[in-house]
């Protein structure tokens, strides 16, 4: 390996990799140096090395100390060029570190890890999601795409800040989609409807593009632009405007004894919904033995899906077939 080669390398490694190599090539340098000049007060080159870092770093234990005027000359070095680079070293290492906590808030650190949630467009229902997965879900690591905020300050809110637009393969790249688990992609509402599903339709094509598996919830604000949500590669529907109609309607024609929007939101954080086959051992049988089955379970039955009609709390005779969907809900806290 020539000059030339381990200079290209060296010159390619990070600042902090270099400066750190430097220090234990000089310190090794003037520790075997002592050792030679001294044998009898140095006796092995560790020892050396022990005295050059204790005295590059002005520490001063004086457990070991050249005796000799050579070596007293070779101490003097150290201390002008070892002190030196030691501080010089400790010192970049804490502008490396808030540097990298500066780029870390701004969005310029690309994301290594995997299995996490990669969430598109920051909001207030993306800021209610961070705390939701946080307080149910805290071993979840979540990665935030967002062109339109400066700074998102990672002891507030603790998710991988990617800033840049989520439609672009680069933005995509830093936020390790590949290695995403899944993806949520939520609407503009700053926008017109149109506009912002036409966004939120080329963000699912992008990421399908990347990571064809990965499963992507993507939130639709115009029913015309449902089938081609779907088409672009989304796997799950969230249609907040039929959502909020339905919940409008109940707050308006409910009992006066009743709160229906703060029940669904109790229910929407602290249960989780499932679609399961009615088991083989149940079919031909009435509903009330399906309740009965699931409550052993710790599950609750809602209802029936049968070819696509759903039936909420059905007659307890009613009878089970082979293809019937159990609605169930299950206590996740």
């Amino acid at each position: 390996m020539n000059m030339e080669l381990l200079k290209h390398i060296y010159f390619r490694l990070p600042v902090i990799v270099r400066l750190l190599l430097t220090v234990l090539v000089v310190m090794t340098l003037f520790g075997t140096i002592i050792h030679f000049v001294e044998p009898k007060q140095f006796p092995s080159i560790f020892l050396g090395v022990w005295w050059a870092f204790v005295t590059g770093a002005t520490v001063g234990y004086g457990d070991i100390v050249p005796l000799t005027t050579t070596g007293r000359i070779i101490g003097i070095l150290l201390i002008l060029s070892g002190g030196g680079l030691l501080t010089f070293y400790i010192t970049q290492v804490s502008a490396t570190t808030i540097q990298h906590e500066r780029k870390l808030s701004k969005g310029k650190v690309p994301y290594k890890a995997k299995n996490h949630i990669v969430i598109v467009g920051w909001n207030e229902r993306t800021r209610q999601l961070v705390h939701l997965v946080n307080k149910y879900q805290p071993e979840a690591e979540m990665v935030l795409i967002d062109h339109s905020l400066d700074t998102l300050p990672y002891e507030e809110f603790p998710v991988h800040f990617i800033h840049g637009d989520a439609t672009e393969d680069h933005t995509l790249d830093e936020a390790n989609i590949t290695k995403a688990k899944s993806a949520v992609i939520t609407a503009d509402h700053t926008k017109k409807e149109r506009e912002s599903d036409n966004r939120t339709i080329l963000t699912t094509v992008a990421i399908h593009g990347n990571h064809k598996p990965l499963p992507i919830v993507a939130e639709v604000l115009s029913k015309s632009q449902f089938e081609n949500a779907i088409r672009a590669g989304a796997s799950t529907l969230i249609r907040s405007n039929d959502f909020m109609s339905v919940l409008l309607y109940h707050e308006l024609f409910n009992r006066k004894e009743t709160e229906p929007y703060d029940t669904i939101l109790h229910l929407l954080a602290s249960q989780q919904f499932d679609q399961s086959p009615v088991p083989e051992s149940l079919t031909d049988q009435p509903y009330r033995e399906v309740l009965h089955h699931f409550l052993h379970q710790k599950q609750l039955v809602l209802g029936i899906v049968r070819d696509g009609d759903w039936k909420i709390n059905p007659d307890p005779e009613f009878k089970l077939q082979e293809n019937d969907m159990v609605i169930s809900m299950e206590n996740h806290e």
